[in-house]
C-alpha cells in the first residue's frame, strides 16, 4: 500500500512538472557563452581586416597593443580581486576590443541595479527587526570569546543575532533530510516557506508537493521561491501559475534573459525551509532525486543539512521574507516574525544563521571560513564539492596547516563537472606541500558544504569553496558553537575519511596529463566557473 501511495504522489509531481530545454540555450545564458561569441566576432573582425584592409593591419595591431596596455593598467589599479584580474587580462589579450566591452558590461551592473537598490531597502527595513538579546550575547562572548568578533561582524552585515535555546539536529544524508522534512511538513498549521536553488521532477518533489497541496487546501499558507535557472533546466515558465491552481504561492527569483543583463551571476543558491516559524531546515540539499540517491549519476551522493527548532528559526524566516518581498512595495514581516519560535530552554550552545548577498561589498561566506581557518588550533575539517580558491582563501588554508593545525579537505571522488574538478586538482600540489590533507570520496560525489573546527564550532549551509558561492550567489548557512550535534558532525567526518582515498604527492604526479593541462587552463578563467 505504501509503495502504491508513493508512486501516486510521485506521479502527481510528474504531471505538474515538465522538463525545460538544456544544452545550447543554457550556454547562451552564461558569461562564458557571451565571451565565446565576442571572441568569435573578434576573430571575424581580424579576418576581415587581413582580407580587405591588409595595408592597415600594422596600424590595427599597434592600436590593439596600446589599448590592451591601457586596459591592463586599469585592471591592475582596480578593486577587482586578483584572480579575476588574471581572467580579464586573458580575455583582453585574446580579444582586446570585445574583452574590454565585456568587462565594461559586467562592471556597469546593467540589469541588477534595481535588484541591488531593492535589496538594500529590504536590508534597511529589517536590520533591527530581530534585536540581539543582550544576555544571550553576553553569555556567548563569555563562553566563546574567540568567536565574539565573528558575531559582531555578522551582526554588522545584516540582521543576524546570536541565538540560544535552539535545538540542532544534524542530518548526515539527503535521505535523512528528506525523511525529517516529510515528518515536519505534516505538522504544518500556519505557514510553510520554501526557498531552493533547484526544484526538479521525481519522487522527492512529488512527495513534498503532495503534502504542500494538501496543507494549502486546509488553509496553511504555502510559499515557494526557486531560482530562475530552473526555467530552462527543470521547470516550465508557467509553473507558478500551475502551483497557484493548487493554492500555493510561487515566485521565480530573477528569471534569466540571454545577453540582456548580468543577472545570470546573481543566482539564489540558498536552501531554506521554514514551518510555522518553529522549525527550519538548511544545508546543501535541493528538491531533486539525486540528493536522496533515488537517481545516481555520479555514484553515491553525499550531502547533509541541519534542522533547527527554537529561537534561531526566526532568522531563517527573516532571510526568506527578504528575498520573497524584493518586489513588494509594502512587505509584511511582523505577522510572521511574531509567531512563537518554540524555544528549547534545555538546548545547549549557540546558533547564528546568516546570509550572504553578492550585491554589497561584503564577502560574508568567505570571511566566515577565513575566520575559522585563522582561529583553528587543533584541527579544521571541510567538505566541499568544488575547490576553486582565490589567493586569500588558499593562503589561509595553507597557513593553518603550517601553524600545525590538522587541516583536511574532503572533495568528490566522482566529479559532476570535469573542468572544475581539474581546476580543483591544480591546487593539490601547493596545499599538500603546506601539510594540508586532501581526501577524495571514493563512493561518489560530495555536495555537502560543512566546516568543523576544534570540535567547538561548525558551519553547515549552502556555501561552496568556489567563486560562484563566494562572490556571485545569494547564500545562507548557520554557524554552530557548542551545540551537542558537533560530536555527530565529527563522527560523520571520520566516516568520510575512512570511505575516501587520501591524495598524496605521488598520486598528484601520476595524474593524467590532460587533467593537469585542463586545470592549468581553467585557472585562467576560474572566476567564470
Amino acid at each position: 500500500m505504501k509503495a502504491a501511495e508513493g508512486h501516486g504522489q510521485e506521479n502527481m509531481g510528474l504531471n505538474l512538472l515538465k522538463k525545460g530545454r538544456r544544452g545550447l540555450s543554457r550556454m547562451l545564458f552564461s558569461r562564458a557563452g557571451l565571451l565565446a561569441v565576442l571572441i568569435l566576432i573578434q576573430v571575424g573582425l581580424v579576418a576581415v581586416v587581413l582580407h580587405y584592409y591588409r595595408e592597415f593591419f600594422p596600424h590595427y595591431y599597434a592600436a590593439s597593443l596600446l589599448f590592451s596596455a591601457g586596459m591592463a593598467l586599469y585592471l591592475i589599479n582596480s578593486h577587482i580581486d586578483p584572480t579575476s584580474k588574471i581572467t580579464w587580462l586573458a580575455a583582453i589579450v585574446v580579444s582586446p576590443l570585445f574583452g574590454a566591452l565585456l568587462l565594461l558590461y559586467t562592471r556597469s551592473d546593467v540589469g541588477h541595479r534595481v535588484m541591488r537598490n531593492r535589496f538594500m531597502e529590504r536590508t534597511q527595513d529589517t536590520i533591527n527587526r530581530l534585536p540581539q538579546d543582550a544576555e544571550t550575547l553576553r553569555r556567548f562572548e563569555e563562553q566563546a570569546p574567540e568567536a565574539a568578533g565573528l558575531a559582531r561582524y555578522l551582526r554588522r552585515t545584516g540582521c543576524h543575532p546570536v541565538c540560544a535555546q535552539t535545538e540542532v539536529k544534524y542530518l548526515p544524508l539527503g535521505e535523512d533530510y528528506f525523511e525529517e522534512l516529510l515528518v515536519q511538513l505534516e505538522k504544518a498549521e500556519k505557514f510553510v516557506f520554501l526557498e531552493y536553488f533547484i526544484v526538479d521532477e521525481g519522487l522527492m518533489w512529488g512527495r513534498v508537493l503532495e503534502i504542500l497541496a494538501r496543507k494549502a487546501a486546509q488553509g496553511v499558507e504555502v510559499r515557494l521561491l526557486y531560482d530562475g535557472t530552473c526555467e530552462f533546466s527543470c521547470l516550465p515558465h508557467n509553473y507558478p501559475r500551475r502551483l497557484a491552481e493548487l493554492g500555493i504561492q510561487c515566485r521565480t527569483f530573477a528569471p534569466i534573459t540571454p545577453f540582456v543583463s548580468t543577472l545570470y551571476n546573481y543566482r539564489d543558491h540558498r536552501k531554506i525551509l521554514v514551518i510555522d516559524g518553529k522549525v527550519a531546515f538548511t544545508g546543501g540539499i535541493n528538491l531533486a532525486d539525486e540528493y536522496i540517491n533515488r537517481t545516481q549519476r555520479f555514484g553515491h551522493w553525499k550531502d547533509n543539512g541541519v534542522m533547527l527548532r527554537g529561537e534561531g528559526v526566526r532568522s531563517f524566516t527573516m532571510m526568506f521574507l527578504k528575498m520573497w518581498c524584493l518586489s513588494d512595495k509594502e512587505p509584511d514581516y511582523d505577522g510572521y516574525l511574531e509567531q512563537s519560535t518554540d524555544p528549547q530552554p534545555e538546548a545547549a550552545g549557540y546558533v547564528l544563521p546568516y546570509g550572504d548577498c553578492p550585491l554589497d561589498d561584503e564577502r560574508v561566506g568567505e570571511w566566515v571560513y577565513l575566520d575559522m581557518f585563522n582561529r583553528a588550533k587543533d584541527y579544521i575539517y571541510m567538505m566541499t564539492p568544488y575547490l576553486i580558491l582565490d589567493g586569500e582563501m588558499e593562503t589561509a588554508i595553507k597557513f593553518a596547516a603550517e601553524r600545525g593545525v590538522d587541516v583536511r579537505l574532503i572533495l568528490p571522488g566522482v566529479p559532476d563537472k570535469k573542468l572544475p574538478w581539474a581546476l580543483a586538482k591544480s591546487h593539490y600540489k601547493s596545499l599538500l606541500q603546506s601539510g594540508v590533507k586532501i581526501y577524495e570520496y571514493s563512493p561518489g560525489f560530495v555536495h555537502a558544504k560543512t566546516c568543523l573546527a576544534d570540535g567547538r564550532e561548525a558551519v553547515v549551509g549552502t556555501i561552496n569553496l568556489d567563486y560562484r558561492s563566494l562572490y556571485h550567489h545569494f547564500e545562507c548557512a548557520v554557524y554552530l558553537n557548542g551545540v551537542p550535534c558537533l560530536a555527530e558532525i565529527r563522527t560523520d567526518f571520520d566516516g568520510m575519511f575512512a570511505a575516501s582515498r587520501e591524495v598524496t604527492p605521488e598520486s598528484v604526479k601520476k595524474e593524467k596529463l590532460s587533467v593537469k593541462l585542463a586545470g592549468m587552463l581553467m585557472k585562467v578563467i576560474a572566476p567564470l566557473l
